[in-house]
């Protein structure tokens, strides 16, 4: 996820209680991500959420997807990569021709930008993986979210693993 900001102190006074998402609830994270779709109508943020297919990261792998994603929403934000600053989660970069970039680990607990576009990140890609429950019933995809769960390995040994499973990511089941 990528989120274009006016500035860091303005969002901790709008999105207070904001941080990482895996630390929030759903019902929490839903309404930051209410308040973040407002505020980019207002434009005081501009966000993008780009995802890669299960085929791609098995093809390409995870970190290639990742980098392809941050190249693609920073163009599809089209900031001017010299007059932005890019704070990245973890060990992630932008491209090169972003000067301004910062990795901060636990970045998405530490810095509001990063928090809000986890939040982002993590909504949308729930909401997906609802989506794709309808489709693939016997997953549970509903209430796991697609994430290693027990239950959800049970369900991949019981049905097999399904198109939309990133295959590199079970190995023990393939």
């Amino acid at each position: 996820s990528s989120l274009g900001v006016a500035s860091g102190k303005l969002l901790k006074k709008m999105f207070v209680g904001a941080r990482d998402s895996k630390k929030m609830s759903e019902k929490k994270r839903e309404e930051v991500f209410a308040k973040i779709k407002t505020a980019q109508k207002e434009k005081i943020v501009r966000y993008i959420v780009l995802q890669e297919s299960a085929k791609v990261i098995d093809t390409k792998g995870i970190s290639w997807a990742i980098k392809n994603c941050i190249k693609k929403g920073l163009k599809k934000l089209a900031v001017d990569p010299r007059q932005t600053l890019v704070l990245l989660d973890g060990s992630l970069k932008a491209p090169a021709e972003f000067t301004h970039q910062k990795t901060i680990i636990k970045g998405d607990d530490k810095e509001i930008v990063i928090s809000l576009a986890s939040i982002c990140a993590k909504v949308t890609r729930d909401v997906y993986m609802k989506k794709l429950a309808k489709k693939y019933p016997h997953y549970g995809l509903e209430v796991h979210k697609g994430y290693g769960t027990r239950k959800h390995r049970e369900a991949m040994a019981k049905y097999g693993v399904s198109t939309v499973h990133r295959r590199s990511f079970c190995k023990k089941l393939v």
